[in-house]
């Protein structure tokens, strides 16, 4: 079996592209077409379903790649630690995150962890998705709220403190909200994504219990970085996590509101999560990333410090 023709089917696998591959191993298309082509043959089954835009696997094509990823990976760590024990870590990294936290808290880390260890290059797929870290091939994945069981490693990585906000503008003209009640005659700008539609929560202080609130305006979307430029605008009422509107909150150009309450989008929504395949752990650049993560998060999230 070619070694080279694993790691072309793994590179076309994970990214869906022939053009993407060839652009990785810096060879033309054609090549890299022909030697999947040729994996096919001597496996004796058709591992890729070919598209006009993209190439998707067959059931046959899922298998063998999870198969192959696992076997590269093993080697590739096997090389590692006997070749390179006290070297740097190096090599790519693929990591998974929410779109706006992605944007907003991940790209920045990243930027100075790679000015650390300028051996790793990062692949960052940014998807408010719920997606499967193991079959996409994810080195880090970033979750928010529950946790279903699984054999990934997670750990909590920091609290999600969320803030009920609106722009100046806004509130000179409509008004301040004095309690959650009073949401119901201003325009909030809601979140919709893979999980449903936002509710908002609150709870007063010491009290055990959070009620729900029925929210409604103009604006819905399963953006937030749409909403919250709405709210910038001056268009309504957001309610978001510190790591989103820190930046505006410091600034000013967003004003915190109900700070009697505690708020939340959904109950079991207020710990952010770092996952990893356990096999990963073994991996010097996962754990430098890991290690640098949670430095950079305590003994205080820098977004918490507005």
């Amino acid at each position: 079996m070619d070694l080279n023709a694993l790691r072309v089917f793994e590179r076309v696998a994970a990214t869906g592209s022939f053009t993407v591959a060839a652009r990785h191993f810096h060879r033309a298309v054609s090549s890299i077409s022909r030697q999947v082509r040729k994996l096919e043959d001597s496996v004796g089954q058709p591992l890729l379903y070919r598209h006009t835009r993209a190439v998707t696997l067959t059931e046959a094509g899922w298998r063998y790649y999870e198969e192959v990823r696992d076997i590269l990976e093993r080697l590739d760590m096997a090389t590692e630690a006997l070749n390179q024990p006290l070297a740097e870590p190096s090599g790519v990294m693929r990591i998974n995150a929410p779109v706006a936290f992605g944007q907003r808290q991940i790209v920045p880390m990243l930027h100075e962890f790679q000015r650390r260890f300028p051996g790793i290059r990062a692949e960052l797929q940014l998807d408010d998705r719920i997606v499967d870290p193991v079959r996409e091939g994810h080195d880090i994945t970033f979750r928010v709220g529950n946790l279903a069981d699984s054999s990934l490693v997670a750990r909590r990585l920091a609290p999600m403190n969320y803030v009920t906000a609106a722009s100046r503008e806004y509130l000179a003209r409509r008004g301040i909200p004095e309690t959650p009640e009073a949401l119901a005659e201003h325009d909030c700008l809601v979140y919709q994504g893979e999980l449903g539609r936002q509710c908002w929560y609150f709870q007063r202080g010491d009290a055990s219990e959070e009620v729900a609130y029925e929210i409604n305006g103009s604006l819905v979307s399963n953006n937030a970085e749409a909403l919250l430029r709405a709210a910038l605008l001056g268009q309504g009422v957001v309610m978001f996590p510190t790591w989103l509107i820190a930046e505006e909150l410091a600034k000013g150009t967003l004003v915190s509101l109900l700070e009697a309450w505690r708020g939340e989008v959904m109950p079991g929504r207020r710990q952010l999560y770092v996952l990893t395949p356990e096999r990963k752990l073994r991996t010097r650049k996962v754990r430098a990333f890991l290690d640098y993560l949670f430095e950079a998060v305590s003994p205080i999230p820098p977004w918490d410090c507005w």
